[in-house]
Order: structure tokens, then C-alpha cells, then sequence
């Protein structure tokens, strides 16, 4: 299992990893991945000292742990013939990544927060119309990149990820509005939202290396269970105290957004103690009593654990569709990278 260290027991029926790092799980690309980062700056940088050359700065300096573009390269290595890939790759990787960067900055001017990363946010540090403007510009550079790349199956593959993700948004601030998410509701949105980037990623890293139609549905199917799972961690962290997300705990709740904890919740208890509930979710905006309501009866009622439960089920899945690759150390990365979610505290 390459630089892994071997637990002694499986996680789903497969071998796992102890403290799985992100560093263990990049050391099969990691001098494409200074490639990578280096092609970003050329192609998203502008004359420092003016407005948009110092956006596009913070915002590429900020990037996060950057791992849609992991997933797009570990997923060509996977699938790749060779096990090697080249610009192709990494021209999917940034046109997926830049998508990313420009959602988060949106999205943070949607939900009026100030911090992303533990860092000031775009609209935070230059204003929400300028976010906007930025959050604009980077789609619309990224977009004429790829047009000028002449790679059009890479960019027909790519572009529809961005009206699910808008469709996503609405969708969920219809329902936080209504405060009618079921876990129907939640699971289309988790997917539109999160899920179809990753379900990308993994299928156009498949594809950047001419794979057959079988291994990129398969890395498709990877990408979107990741997806679901990442997302599902994200609305656990939410109800931890002092977590390491760089946003405060129950951010949901005061967005009126309910997730997979609190939907478990619901499912179980009595109709009055749901009207209860549903009473204080409106209130948890300005009420910090109501939002420590809902806390406790997530926590009486074990909503994370039983969202766990829902978390593993696509990990399993997404574990199980590494089976059409051969064994490689992209393969075991990707295997990794599931343990990593799972794992993650941020």
C-alpha cells in the first residue's frame, strides 16, 4: 500500500490508513502539482498594485487545500494507460479549481460572511458588488481559457457543473425560506451544490487521458459519492463546538438551513417535540438560547452519529468504484482520500 501505514482492521471492507494527511495523499503528484499551482498564477494574474491584480492575489493565495484539482489528477493517473498525464489534465484541473474559487466567493456574499478559511472573505476586505465583479471575472477568464485551449470535450464536460451549482443555491435558499428541507430536499441540494464539482472532477481527469467509457463513468461515480460524503462531514462539523472550519459552529442553523443532523432528528421524534423544534429554527438568526435548543436535541437525539451512518454508506460506494483501476499509488491516493473525509476536522 505504498507510504501508507496498514491498520490492522478494514474500513468497509477495504484496507485503511491511521491519520491519513493530505500530503501523504498528493505525494504521487506532487511535482505536478507545483506545475499545476505555477500554470494557475500565469493564467489568473494581473499587475500587482491595481484593484483586480490584488483580488486575484488574495484569492489565489487563499485557495484552500485545492482538492478538486487533487482529484482530477489522481483520477488520471488512475486511468491513464501510461499512468502519466500532461496539459490536458492540468488544464482540467484549473478550469474545474477557478469554478470552485469563484462559488466561494459568491457564495459568501449570498450568506453575507465574513470570514472564509479563518481569513477575511472577498466581500468582507473589498465589498460585496466588488466580490461579485471579481467572482464574475474569474468564470469568464476561465471559460475563455478553455475556448482558446480548442480542448472542447474537456470544457463541454465541465460547463454544465455551473448552472447545477447556481441551481443548487437557489434551490436550498427556497428551502431554508420555507424551512421545508426534507432529506429528499437535502440530498438534491447536497448533490447540486458540492457533489456534481467532484463527480466532474473525477470523470474529466478520466477523460484528460483518453479512458475508456467504463473507468470515466466509474471515476464520475467516485467523484459524486466524495462529493456527497464531503459535503455531509461539512454539515457534521457544523454541530461540533470550537471546530477548525474557520467559521463559527451552527452557521447553518442561523441560515435557517437544515442539514442531515438535524434531519435525522426530525425523522424520529414525536410531532411535538418537531413543532418545537421548527419553532426555534427561525429564531436561531438572533436567538444564540434557540440555537442551543436545536444543539442539544441534535445532541440527546444523536443526529451525528446517525448522519455517520448516512456519511460511510457513500464512502463505501465511492471506495467500491476504484475497482475498474488497476493497482497503483493513485489508486491507494484516492483510497486515502476517503479515509481523509472521513478524518477531517476543517
Amino acid at each position: 500500500m505504498g507510504n501508507y501505514p496498514e491498520k490492522s482492521l478494514s474500513l468497509f471492507g477495504y484496507r485503511t490508513f491511521m491519520t491519513t494527511t493530505l500530503d501523504q495523499i498528493r505525494r504521487p503528484i506532487e511535482g505536478y502539482l507545483e506545475e499545476f499551482n505555477a500554470f494557475v498564477r500565469k493564467n489568473f494574474s494581473e499587475e500587482e498594485g491595481t484593484l483586480i491584480g490584488d483580488m486575484l492575489e488574495y484569492v489565489l493565495s487563499s485557495r484552500g487545500k485545492g482538492l478538486r484539482p487533487v482529484v482530477v489528477m489522481l483520477a488520471a493517473g488512475a486511468t491513464s494507460a501510461t499512468g502519466n498525464f500532461g496539459k490536458r489534465t492540468m488544464l482540467a484541473a484549473m478550469l474545474v479549481e477557478m469554478i470552485h474559487v469563484a462559488s466561494l466567493i459568491h457564495d459568501d456574499v449570498i450568506d453575507e460572511s465574513n470570514l472564509r478559511r479563518g481569513q477575511a472573505s472577498v466581500n468582507a476586505r473589498w465589498q460585496s458588488r466588488n466580490a461579485v465583479i471579481i467572482g464574475d471575472y474569474i468564470l469568464a477568464r476561465n471559460m475563455n481559457i478553455g475556448l482558446q485551449s480548442g480542448q472542447y470535450d474537456l470544457l463541454t464536460h465541465i460547463i454544465g457543473a455551473m448552472s447545477t451549482l447556481c441551481e443548487g443555491e437557489l434551490i436550498q435558499s427556497d428551502h431554508a425560506a420555507k424551512l421545508d428541507t426534507s432529506r429528499e430536499h437535502y440530498l438534491d441540494i447536497i448533490y447540486k451544490k458540492t457533489a456534481s464539482l467532484f463527480s466532474v472532477c473525477g470523470s474529466v481527469g478520466a477523460l484528460s487521458v483518453g479512458a475508456s467509457p467504463d473507468k470515466v463513468s466509474a471515476m464520475r461515480t467516485f467523484g459524486n459519492m466524495l462529493g456527497m460524503a464531503f459535503q455531509i462531514v461539512d454539515d457534521i462539523l457544523d454541530f461540533v463546538p470550537n471546530n477548525n472550519t474557520g467559521k463559527p459552529a451552527a452557521n447553518d442553523l442561523r441560515e435557517r438551513k437544515i442539514t442531515l443532523p438535524l434531519i435525522e432528528v426530525l425523522e424520529r421524534v414525536s410531532e411535538e417535540e418537531k413543532a418545537e423544534i421548527m419553532h426555534h429554527l427561525p429564531l436561531c438568526a438572533e436567538s444564540e438560547e434557540s440555537v442551543a435548543f436545536i444543539q442539544n436535541k441534535v445532541e440527546e437525539h444523536k443526529g451525528v452519529e446517525l448522519a455517520r451512518k448516512t456519511l460511510q454508506a457513500y464512502l463505501q460506494r465511492a471506495m467500491s468504484a476504484l475497482s475498474v483501476c488497476e493497482d497503483s499509488e493513485y489508486r491507494n491516493s484516492l483510497l486515502a482520500l476517503c479515509e481523509y473525509v472521513v478524518e477531517r476536522d476543517r
